[in-house]
């Protein structure tokens, strides 16, 4: 019963993490990634789906994606839900092809940037957190049923804390590098 409340607790855990890591792969940095496109969304014939299940996206150069829609039609409506998105970025299209040059990020832009990574990272934390919280909840019910000792209570406790304090460094360690890649010019 024990090991299947740690086994769960480290699971979530890891999830919030691997959130955490999709949310970070969101806050653009200076550089074309594709990954900044996965927020938006466009209507594929009454469905809001992910542009990349539209369009080929890819990076051309170090400050331009490409978006290659793979139905001449969604050429103009790609280029609409880009256009109204919030990350500031106006595609040029050539026919079937879109260029999309990444602006370069202002100071002020860069710090806002680093605000919401640090945000993002709380978040996750507190949701570590709630984990340790419940499953340490688990615990003490298994012990005040008596199906567990008070020392292995203890024992279990300090376990779930050095799973907790692991992904808690590894957030702290994901916004140190996200930060850095943020101020990079």
């Amino acid at each position: 019963m024990q090991e299947a409340i740690f086994e769960d607790a480290a699971t979530r855990m890891h999830k919030s993490v691997e959130n955490l890591e999709s949310n970070f792969a969101k806050i653009r940095t200076g550089r074309a990634h594709p990954s900044i496109l996965d927020s938006i969304k466009v209507d594929y014939y009454g469905s809001d789906v992910p542009i990349s299940q539209v369009a080929n996206i890819n990076v051309e150069d170090a400050r331009t994606l490409t978006v290659q829609p793979w139905e001449h039609n969604m050429v103009s409506v790609v280029e609409r839900a880009i256009m109204t998105s919030d990350l500031g970025v106006n595609p040029v299209t050539n026919g079937n092809l879109m260029r999309i040059p990444m602006p370069p990020l202002t100071e002020e832009r860069r710090k806002e940037f680093i605000k919401l990574a640090r945000s993002e990272a709380e978040q996750t934390k507190v949701a570590i957190r709630n984990i340790r919280r419940d499953a340490n909840a688990e615990f003490k019910n298994l012990n005040k049923d008596k199906d567990m000792t008070d020392d292995e209570l203890r024992q279990a406790e300090d376990r779930i804390q050095k799973v907790t304090d692991t992904h808690v460094s590894e957030v702290d360690q994901m916004l140190k590098v996200k930060e850095e890649s943020l101020m990079e010019i």
